[in-house]
């Protein structure tokens, strides 16, 4: 049991390098106890002789894997406090040519992997009539670009996912947050290239080729917000003893809500300027 009365925070996807691992740091920093999951615990490594974390292999993507974390984490502190489902997936290709089987797997752990962890911990904090579920989406559901449509689904049925549990878990004490990332520097733009790399030659899109590879990095330029300083201020955010219902911080944030806004032709026309279609015009 957790005697020294700290918040305990779960956190899915820490892979170093990302921002999970970043919110990891700050809330540790914040004086909260940290449970640090990620498909390995190798890519948590520099956090395994840090007291202030609790290592532990996580898969979203399977149930079991979840129930057997949280089940643990309950039993070892009695109670999760604050959950922020972070952990998710890349995916960059044309919608008419990209597999399903890619789909499907994006959705599994970017959509489905953060219900389960939802339906997991739920029964926990509502025991207690006191907890804090946050979900990162994502500033592209407010202007998606060509390639991502995948990723900015699944991203959309979070935000739609995180609104109705907003409203269906007050009554139980649990407070829902939607973090919304901007441009944040991360190793998003190497993970999405990887997986790329196991997509089919295209057929109707070879010509975009160079164009759609660009996309897996349009998030990772120079002037992208550093993830600790997103983490830095999404951990105060939801530190608050009244949190928001939505946070949006880092880079292009405050654009894209204004695109979000403009007539579809208008905001077209900018999201192409951003992330041209076809790489010839870059």
């Amino acid at each position: 049991m957790d005697s020294a009365g700290r918040e305990v925070v779960l956190i899915t996807g820490c892979s170093q390098g990302g921002i999970g691992h970043a919110l990891a740091r700050e809330f540790a920093a914040n004086d909260c106890r940290v449970v640090a999951t990620s498909r390995s615990k190798s890519t948590m490594r520099d956090l395994d002789q840090d007291p202030r974390f609790y290592l532990q292999e996580l898969d979203v993507s399977s149930a079991e894997s979840v129930e057997r974390v949280v089940s643990d984490v309950v039993g070892k502190y009695g109670k999760v406090d604050i959950l922020v489902n972070n952990a998710g997936v890349q995916c960059v290709g044309p919608l008419a040519e990209i597999p399903l089987s890619a789909v499907q797997s994006t959705f599994d752990t970017n959509v489905f992997g953060t219900m389960r962890m939802v339906q997991a911990v739920t029964p926990h904090m509502a025991s207690r009539r006191k907890g804090k579920i946050v979900n990162l989406g994502s500033v592209s559901v407010m202007g998606p670009t060509a390639w991502a449509g995948t990723y900015t689904a699944s991203k959309a049925a979070i935000h739609a996912l995180t609104d109705t549990l907003r409203l269906e878990l007050k009554p139980l004490g649990i407070d829902v947050i939607n973090v919304v990332p901007g441009a944040i520097r991360s190793n998003i733009g190497n993970s999405a290239t990887a997986n790329y790399n196991k997509m089919p030659e295209w057929q109707l899109y070879k010509p975009f080729e160079a164009a759609i590879r660009q996309r897996a990095y349009l998030s990772q330029s120079l002037k992208s917000t550093p993830a600790e300083k997103f983490a830095k201020d999404t951990v105060a955010a939801i530190l608050r003893k009244d949190p928001p219902a939505w946070f949006s911080s880092g880079r292009y944030s405050t654009i894209m809500a204004i695109l979000h806004h403009l007539p579809l032709r208008i905001k077209d026309a900018i999201i192409n300027r951003i992330s041209p279609i076809n790489s010839s015009t870059t």
